[in-house]
């Protein structure tokens, strides 16, 4: 018998979940640009709204926030 064939359900079960519970090497980075994005995107919501001279700055503020997400998504998804 292989070493697969004498492990209990439970001993097999408990392996699967261990693999499943590692965390990936991008987690630490998505969360970081996830913070960013939100950090960036509430700045420049708050400053598009109370500073009428400098909209076009806060929609650039956010933008950048948008790009951050972009690569956090891929990340998510292509990592």
């Amino acid at each position: 018998m292989s070493e697969r064939e004498e492990m209990t359900l439970e001993e097999q079960v408990e392996r699967i979940r261990s693999r499943r519970r590692k965390p990936k090497s991008h987690d630490k980075a998505r969360r970081y640009l996830n913070t960013a994005f939100l950090l960036l995107a509430a700045v420049g919501l708050v400053w598009f709204y109370s500073d009428d001279n400098h909209r076009l700055l806060a929609l650039g503020v956010i933008g950048i926030g948008m790009v951050l997400k972009i690569v956090e998504f891929f990340l998510r998804f292509m990592g």
